[in-house]
This record gives structure tokens, C-alpha cells and sequence, in this order.
């Protein structure tokens, strides 16, 4: 079964509306919004980073691994909830894609950097994780907000 994007919206926003007023209320806030997604997307970022450091895998090519996964999970919520109707067709939706695919690349850029870098200085993988996540939150909130889906 093939879900539009309008499909996916209206089944997120009907859940949204069974949420306490103000819980619901922030939804009105893209960076409220951006936020959940990226919590979700984190989930299978960090999820997938753990297993693959347990399994002793080089904590900068772990965190490249995770957060490539998080970037497909965030280009569905993204596009469909998080920045609604700004999703384009034909050209435009490719060119919308790219740019998305761009600021993933900053995005894994700044990941894979500090945690190599603060791995490489003897920081725990985990908390050099979570310092690459809160940085490159913003960065590529900023970019796609004003960038990507404008």
C-alpha cells in the first residue's frame, strides 16, 4: 500500500489532535516538530551506533553508519510532517531531495568528525556521540528550514 504524503500528514496530525492541548499546541512550531523527528530518527541512529560499537567496530565509521540510517527515517518525517506541504514534484522534488541529501552529508560530516575527534582524545563513544548530535541538531535544522524546504 502506497501512502501520499497528504495520507501521512492527516494520520499525524489525527494522532496529534488526541494529545493534550498543550502538548498539542507545540505542533504549530516547525522546530517543535523537527525536534520529534529528530528524536525519532536518533532512535535509529544511536540504536544501530551501540551495536556496531559493541561488535567493536570503529566508533567513527559506527556513527557514519548510524546516522546514514537516521537520515532516511528523517527524510520521511521531514517531508511528510515536520515541514508539511513544502514537499514539491517533477524537478523541484529532486532538486528538494538533493538538498536534503546535502545537508545529511554536512550533518554526517560534523557527526563523523567529533566523534572521532573526541573518541581519538579519549572520550567515551557514547558521550562523544551525544556532543556531534546536539551540534550538528542545529546546523542542519537551519539549513533545511531556510534551505531545503522553504
Amino acid at each position: 500500500m502506497n501512502r501520499s504524503g497528504a495520507d501521512r500528514r492527516s494520520i499525524v496530525s489525527g494522532w496529534i489532535a488526541n494529545l493534550p492541548a498543550p502538548i498539542a499546541a507545540l505542533n504549530r512550531f516547525s522546530i517543535t516538530r523537527y525536534l520529534l523527528a529528530s528524536v525519532v530518527s536518533l532512535a535509529f541512529d544511536v540504536a544501530l551506533f551501540m551495536v556496531l560499537v559493541a561488535f567493536m567496530v570503529d566508533p567513527g565509521w559506527a556513527s557514519a553508519a548510524g546516522y546514514s540510517a537516521g537520515i532516511v527515517v528523517h527524510w520521511f518525517i521531514s517531508s511528510s510532517y515536520v515541514f508539511p506541504g513544502k514537499e514539491r514534484g517533477g524537478a523541484a522534488l529532486h532538486l528538494q531531495r538533493l538538498g536534503f541529501i546535502g545537508t545529511a552529508i554536512l550533518g554526517l560530516g560534523i557527526t563523523v568528525s567529533v566523534v572521532s575527534g573526541l573518541s581519538s582524545a579519549g572520550v567515551q563513544p557514547v558521550i562523544a556521540k551525544a556532543a556531534a548530535v546536539a551540534v550538528s541538531f542545529f546546523a542542519v535544522y537551519l539549513t533545511r528550514k531556510y534551505g531545503v524546504f522553504r
